[in-house]
């Protein structure tokens, strides 16, 4: 397995050359092939995951499952549409590559660019997810990257299916089609992880156990995030029936998203008059309520499970909702900080200077005021698509599209300049000029 898995990668390696050297319009071409080739294979892509799906919902009535995977892993006609135009919106978008992010005169006729390029290959180990192909083989065409997919078990024949399609673009479009890859088997994870002379980037999409093991198994990069702890902040402030909506959004709208909300924080002076409304909107919609001892203790403690405050990290993936109060909005900061995983936090409120302060001092890649969590998400942030959202801080954070796929690189042009002219008694002396832009890169 490990040396099938290196041969693919070396394959990747050198198709990713070819890519990084297309204009944008032939990457563009691809991508808009592949959007029609998964449009006119829908009903085929539709059965074979249909039977996953089955697979799935046997072993959750097993207990060998959580119930938040076949959400996960079910395609159908509106989501594939939804694909489609994901698709799409990531050929529309402008070029990521060759941009002059600065120019530099060091000296006469000696130039400094900072040109954006590619990382060069990807490896994307994925769970219960199958739009991830599309997103990620679209974007990472787009920036000029190849990659090289790991599905999980639960969603490898829907996965195969879905890069067969692309490699059909790429063999239609007279490129090559190990651009996008995918290899299959417990193994073949950890044979990538032990590829850092070839993979330059590894995003792991899945279960906070699958993130953290890579994290723990690879000298390559890694992007994502392990956890999504989403919290929503009612502060007094706030207008009650926004901050219903709002929260039945974040909790309902997909509850075993990333970016669905697992705990509401609510300010200790309106909790006696908020949280039955919250409770009883909550409930409407089939949300099992958990919550601490005050919160308990104005619902009914017979009908709400307990927290403890080991607890309140679960990400619940499901239509499960902790509830604290909290005093005030410095404890509902220190809460974040304690128990969040650094994703998407909210508040609502109508008080515009705790709002500010609120986004200023909480730590996480989004922070919203009046708006549900579940707007953390490349294609509504106009990213075309995401290949996932990223917690750290170094590179890129929150959801990742075509800028966090993409590196830069330094282009010195000169006229035969060496640095001995620049050292000693009549050394010459570095002009370091930003020059103003806009700027275009003579290499593209």
């Amino acid at each position: 397995m490990s040396q099938e898995v290196r041969d693919i990668a070396q394959r990747t390696k050198r198709a990713s050359r070819a890519v990084a050297n297309l204009p944008a319009e032939r990457r563009s071409d691809v991508i808009v092939t592949m959007a029609r080739l998964l449009e006119a294979e829908a009903a085929r892509i539709i059965a074979v995951n249909a039977e996953e799906v089955a697979e799935a919902s046997t072993l959750v009535e097993q207990g060998g499952m959580t119930s938040a995977t076949p959400d996960r892993l079910q395609l159908n006609e509106c989501k594939i549409a939804e694909m489609v135009r994901s698709m799409r919106a990531v050929a529309a978008l402008p070029d990521p590559l060759g941009r002059v992010l600065e120019r530099t005169e060091l000296d006469d006729n000696l130039i400094l660019d900072k040109v954006t390029c590619p990382l060069g290959v990807l490896a994307v180990i994925f769970e219960a997810r199958p739009d991830a192909v599309t997103q990620i083989g679209a974007l990472a065409l787009k920036s000029g990257n190849a990659v090289i997919l790991k599905a999980g078990k639960e969603v490898e024949r829907t996965a195969s299916l879905l890069v067969e399609l692309m490699r059909r673009a790429f063999r239609e479009c007279e490129l090559p089609e190990d651009a996008v890859s995918l290899v299959a088997g417990r193994e073949a994870v950890q044979a990538l992880l032990g590829l850092p002379d070839l993979i330059d980037l590894v995003i792991p999409r899945g279960s906070k156990q699958l993130v953290e093991f890579v994290q723990s198994a690879t000298r390559i990069p890694v992007l994502g995030h392990a956890e999504g702890i989403c919290h929503v902040y009612v502060h007094s402030g706030a207008n009650q029936e926004t901050a219903l909506a709002i929260i039945d959004d974040a909790k309902t709208d997909y509850p075993a998203a990333c970016n669905a909300a697992e705990t509401v924080l609510v300010d200790a002076s309106i909790a006696a008059q908020f949280l039955p409304k919250l409770a009883n909107r909550m409930r409407s919609r089939g949300v099992r309520l958990r919550g601490c001892e005050e919160t308990r203790a104005i619902l009914g403690r017979d009908d709400l499970e307990p927290v403890p405050d080991s607890d309140w990290h679960r990400e619940h993936g499901d239509l499960v909702l902790a509830i604290r109060v909290v005093e005030n909005v410095d404890a509902a900061i220190e809460h974040i900080h304690r128990f969040g995983s650094a994703h998407t936090e909210a508040i609502i409120t109508d008080d515009n200077s705790i709002a500010e302060r609120f986004l200023r001092e909480v730590d996480s890649a989004g922070v919203y005021h009046n708006a549900s969590t579940r707007f953390a998400d490349g294609y509504r942030y106009g990213f075309g698509a995401e290949v996932g959202i990223s917690t750290s801080k170094l590179h890129a954070r929150g959801p990742v599209g075509l800028e966090g796929l993409t590196t830069y690189k330094y282009l010195l042009r000169g006229q035969g300049q060496i640095v001995r002219d620049y050292h000693g008694a009549n050394a010459r002396s570095f002009k370091h000029a930003r020059l103003p832009g806009p700027f275009t890169d003579s290499t593209r």
